[in-house]
């Protein structure tokens, strides 16, 4: 049944943009941590996807569909924001406290952008269980 195959390649779509959805909520719930060093700053994190690869034997088989993993969760590294603040008691000895450069605006984006491709998944998901009722309806009559 080659339907239920689409149903794991929309499945593992919706749970990496579910994923992203959630990092870019973490970066957004970070953005205003303040650290008394650059090391120690938070670093603002991205997900890389990439496409799942299938063994010989399942691609012969039909075992499972393709579909999308989450390769990784990628720290960029941005430059930190130093404030000077030295009322601040993690303030570093010369007075600065080191915010992420967490842009919100892009953050915003990336959330919607994960929303959007989560949605057309659900719709994707909604035809083939069209397509499968359907199929059931043929076989009663």
């Amino acid at each position: 049944m080659a339907f239920l195959n689409s149903l794991n390649t929309i499945g593992s779509a919706l749970t990496a943009e579910r994923y992203r959805m959630d990092v870019a909520a973490q970066n957004l719930a970070n953005q205003n941590t303040a650290a008394s060093s650059p090391e120690e700053a938070y670093q603002r994190k991205q997900v890389v996807f990439q496409e799942r690869q299938m063994t010989f034997d399942e691609q012969l088989q039909r075992v499972s569909g393709g579909g999308v993993r989450i390769s990784e969760i990628v720290e960029l590294g941005e430059d930190v924001t130093p404030v000077y603040d030295p009322t601040n008691p993690i303030a570093d000895e010369n007075g600065y406290v080191y915010y992420p450069n967490v842009n919100n605006t892009e953050e915003q984006i990336d959330l919607l952008e994960a929303s959007r491709a989560y949605e057309a998944n659900l719709t994707a998901l909604s035809v083939v269980k069209a397509m499968a009722t359907k199929g059931l309806e043929i076989g009663k009559q």
